[in-house]
């Protein structure tokens, strides 16, 4: 088992490298070609989240997740998992799995990573963050609550304590960084990509002010 305060290099690198914080060239490499990670845009950004969702309701026997259409053109997935894994470092100092700011080890680089519901390539939540002018990342964990924010993948502020509430999960709620390029998903979007993962229930809760038609 590893010490939760032992040294950040000592720990066991499973899904990203706690060693590192924040990656700068991968971030760039993701922000200069945003056709290729997340072809269709915001949809395929969502997907990337839900999908860390599925993960968890996977290893758990079943979960929830609510994406949120947001009047600002952001979105919102929320799940009701463990959270995100956060430990305690040598120094007493909470130090959360860097999901946001650097390369998911399984995915990125394989040639035969696993394909999303839109048939796409999973990369991870990096491309997420550094395809988002900011994301918001709010981890409830038995042990602790806390949120951070970034922009364009880069975190902008440390952890900040949030109060409990009972819960645990993650809230991870970005604007993408191109709005224009891919419209957010419909519910009938969500319903179909939802049979992908059989463990994990979706729902739409949409926001955004109706248009309406003056002439």
């Amino acid at each position: 088992m590893t010490d939760p305060r032992s040294s950040r290099t000592s720990w066991r690198n499973t899904t990203h490298d706690w060693a590192a914080t924040v990656d700068m060239d991968h971030l760039r490499r993701i922000a200069a070609r945003p056709a290729e990670f997340a072809p269709g845009g915001a949809g395929h950004l969502v997907l990337e989240v839900i999908a860390y969702a599925a993960d968890e309701a996977e290893s758990r026997g079943g979960g929830r997740c609510v994406v949120t259409l947001h009047a600002d053109g952001s979105v919102s997935v929320a799940d009701d998992g463990r959270g995100t894994d956060t430990r305690v470092d040598e120094r007493g100092r909470p130090v959360k799995k860097p999901v946001m700011a650097t390369k998911d080890l399984r995915f990125f680089d394989s040639p035969h990573t696993e394909r999303l519901p839109d048939g796409h390539p999973r990369r991870g939540m990096s491309v997420v963050a550094a395809l988002s002018e900011w994301l918001l990342h709010t981890n409830r964990r038995a042990d602790g609550a806390w949120t951070q924010r970034y922009e364009h993948g880069v975190p902008v502020t440390g952890l900040t304590p949030v109060p409990p509430d009972g819960t645990t999960g993650t809230v991870v709620h970005f604007l993408p960084a191109d709005q224009g390029h891919g419209p957010a998903p419909t519910g009938d979007d969500l319903t179909r990509w939802a049979e992908h993962w059989p463990h994990l229930a979706v729902r739409l809760d949409d926001r955004r002010m109706p248009t309406s038609d003056h002439s």
